[in-house]
């Protein structure tokens, strides 16, 4: 009887002790997971810079360009020390227009060539201190003479968001997104059959319709998290 009795006491340690030692590599892994993943998150935030050059501009600006053309933009707007200059010469369809490193959250846009004049109007007016309403109107008239001209369907991408980190390996901007604009002077609602108001995200409808800044509106989706 005491040797039936020592059996069954011996069985019991041997199985305490194996269920004790499968409980330790599951502690040890969740310990290493968490490590891993601390790990990762600090590298992440390693990798995010501030836009504080003008080649981090340059590089960040390129993002609002299609990626098979952003070697041959040409990339203007205000250096770091607030100059108003070409960044960088290019020869291709597309010029891009730099952030505004003065200004709060990052903005940076690509367009088609032929739109420069009358952005460089709209620069120009700016300058001279006139306001948001003042250069609509003034355009709209010189629009009407034939002294400024965009061709439909030029082509205008925006490259924007609310934080100015950067990761210097990729260059996208935390958190930016792009939004399409195609202008198309004197569209209406009635002329293209799009709505005068998003229906949706990321469905098209078409803004300051009927006038010469006219022009079919894509914003984006919000990515997830944000």
């Amino acid at each position: 009887m005491k040797r039936i009795i020592s059996a069954f006491v011996f069985t019991g340690i041997l199985i305490s002790c194996n269920s004790s030692d499968k409980t330790k590599p599951t502690i040890q892994e969740s310990s290493t997971t968490e490590t891993v993943t601390e790990s990762t998150s600090n590298d992440i935030n390693k990798l995010l810079k501030t836009i504080d050059t003008d080649e981090a501009l340059i590089a960040t600006a390129l993002m609002a360009a299609p990626k098979e053309s952003r070697s041959e933009c040409k990339v203007i707007g205000y250096n770091m020390a607030g100059e108003f200059v070409t960044l960088r010469e290019g020869d291709n369809e597309f010029i891009v227009l730099a952030d505004n490193p003065n200004q709060d959250g990052f903005n940076a846009a690509c367009y088609h060539k032929d739109l420069e004049p009358f952005m460089a109007r709209g620069r120009a007016l700016r300058a001279e201190g006139k306001t948001g309403q003042e250069i609509f109107a003034i355009r709209e008239a010189e629009m009407k003479s034939g002294q400024l001209k965009i061709t439909p369907g030029s082509t205008l991408h925006i490259y924007f968001g609310a934080k100015t980190m950067f990761d210097f390996e990729t260059s996208k901007v935390e958190g930016a997104q792009l939004r399409y604009v195609v202008y198309m002077p004197w569209s209406t609602s009635e002329s293209t059959g799009l709505p005068e108001a998003p229906m949706a995200p990321n469905h098209p409808w078409i803004m300051n319709p009927g006038t010469h800044r006219a022009h079919i509106m894509i914003s984006p989706l919000p990515e997830d998290g944000e």
